[in-house]
């Protein structure tokens, strides 16, 4: 007999105060559902609750994966105008025999273009939960090249209990076969995948952190920066100064980059507290009679089977940003790739390595009043130094490590910290790659500039770094990276040296908060 559940999606995943947004729900033996709205921070604000919404049971298509699920809307909501902008927490409850049967939803109430509430403006890394979530079918690691955002999450992306092996970084005891965390998804019944994106890994717990120190922060998804460039206006034209990614932000559009770039450019400021950020190149496409586009487009190592391959569109290839045919390495926005890092504690990667940078330039303004001296760690306490790292390809003068600016980084980088973070190989792959498909470093080592597969191609790679530093865009955009997924791990484990060092992030590129 299966699981009798409830479960939803809504759509559009990104609405303005004003607009509505439905609720598609499939509800076993046509209960009931309880729901209720949240926006979630620091507190859990309570905006919307009904509890007995009709809802129907719905099959799940063949195909969900790819092409969506379909379900009629359920329930619609009127989003006020007086909600702030964030995260929206939708929980569903249904009874079945006096067991109580919970899912969750999302979706984000984006700022008004032109009129931001904060100085900041954070975009959700939803292009990666996407790309993991593997409800109805296949993601992107297991065989598909495409996938719906009308579909629900999988369990485990939007909401995870508490338990040892929650985080896929080890933090305590080395497990080189991630026993613990695959122990923890196993016991909650999340997905296999789950310790890899989703809402509550990064962005809650930094979000959290943020607005109990008092910052104000608008939030959009991922895709609002392809469907609403005009949201990332600059501080000269009346709007954000400061752009923020944090965790696992591994996909991005050519029109985010370009939204995101022009910003800097212009002389806005961005903190990429997230690593494997912008790895791959993606297409949003199927726009939706709402009008976002409905599904995501990654070939990945298939690329030669992307229909723009060899076309005068290879710009818009689904490789990686760092490939040599699409020649737009995401160290030019970040300062940073994961061609250049890999793991740190995680599996048989950097297994027992510290879990935090060594600092080579304690005088930084970054590091001011943390108490840190050269070679001292930074985020140990905390394993802020985890899961995926990005670095870029430096050498060393007078002991301290510079650039080479080869990988595309910016000659005015400056390299605050650095870990060692190397990448799968076919022996140390969690999910080991079939004996026709390169590894994961042999695949790199292949498509960055100039590459191949022979050892010495491969060994130009395999030793990567996550890299803590900072550059300055020509008209003065500050550009800060962790070089780290885990940067929020240390805010919610009160690693003071990490805490101080965000403040001193926020507070020049976006003011102190408030009294």
């Amino acid at each position: 007999m299966a699981f009798e559940t409830v479960t939803g999606y809504c759509w559009p995943q990104s609405v303005a105060g004003g607009a509505r947004v439905g609720l598609h729900l499939s509800s076993a033996g046509g209960r009931d559902v309880a729901v209720e709205v949240a926006r979630v921070g620091w507190q859990r604000e309570v905006v919307f609750t009904d509890t007995a919404v009709a809802a129907d049971h719905h099959p799940t298509p063949t195909g969900a994966d790819r092409e969506g699920c379909g379900w009629p809307a359920a329930l619609v909501l009127d989003v006020d105008r007086g909600w702030r902008s964030g995260y929206y927490e939708v929980v569903l409850d249904i009874d079945v025999d006096g067991s109580r049967r919970r899912s969750h939803a999302f979706f984000v109430v984006r700022p008004p273009t032109g009129a931001p509430a904060a100085p900041i403006l954070l975009a959700l890394s939803t292009n990666t939960w996407h790309a993991y979530n593997d409800f109805g079918g296949r993601n992107l690691y297991t065989g598909g090249t495409a996938v719906s955002l009308q579909r629900p999450m999988s369990p485990g992306y939007l909401h995870k209990p508490p338990g040892a092996g929650r985080r896929v970084t080890t933090v305590h005891i080395p497990d080189p076969e991630m026993a613990a965390h695959r122990g923890y998804l196993q016991l909650n019944h999340l997905s296999p995948y789950a310790g890899s994106a989703g809402w509550p890994d990064w962005e809650l717990p930094f979000l959290r952190w943020a607005e109990r120190e008092g910052y104000t922060i608008d939030v959009v998804t991922n895709a609002d920066l392809e469907d609403h460039p005009g949201l990332l206006a600059g501080p000269g034209d009346g709007g954000y100064s400061l752009f923020l990614s944090v965790g696992h932000d591994e996909y991005w559009s050519s029109p985010m980059r370009d939204t995101v770039e022009g910003f800097i450019g212009r002389g806005g400021h961005a903190a990429f507290l997230s690593g494997n950020t912008s790895f791959w190149q993606v297409r949003l496409e199927d726009p939706s009679p709402e009008g976002p586009a409905a599904t995501m487009v990654s070939y990945k190592g298939r690329f030669k089977s992307d229909p723009v391959y060899g076309t005068d569109r290879v710009g818009e290839l689904t490789s990686m940003w760092s490939d040599e045919l699409i020649g737009r390495p995401e160290n030019l926005m970040t300062g940073v790739s994961f061609a250049r890092g890999g793991y740190h504690r995680i599996g048989r990667r950097a297994t027992r390595g510290a879990g935090g940078y060594t600092v080579h330039r304690p005088d930084h303004w970054l590091l001011a009043d943390t108490g840190l001296g050269y070679g001292d760690l930074l985020g140990a306490e905390s394993t802020t130094v985890g899961y995926e790292c990005d670095g870029c390809d430096f050498t060393y003068r007078d002991g301290l490590p510079h650039p080479t600016g080869v990988d595309g980084t910016p000659m005015d980088f400056t390299i605050l910290g650095t870990a060692p973070a190397p990448h799968f190989t076919r022996e140390t792959a969690t999910r080991p790659p079939p004996p026709d498909e390169p590894s994961e470093v042999e695949f790199i080592a292949a498509r960055v500039a100039g590459g191949g597969r022979t050892p010495g191609d491969v060994a130009r790679v395999a030793h990567g770094h996550a890299v803590l530093g900072t550059y300055t865009s020509p008209a003065g955009g500050i550009v800060v990276t962790s070089g780290s997924t885990d940067w929020a791990h240390g805010l919610a484990g009160h690693d003071e040296p990490v805490e101080q060092i965000t403040r001193n992030l926020l507070d020049r590129l976006a003011g102190p908060p408030a009294d």
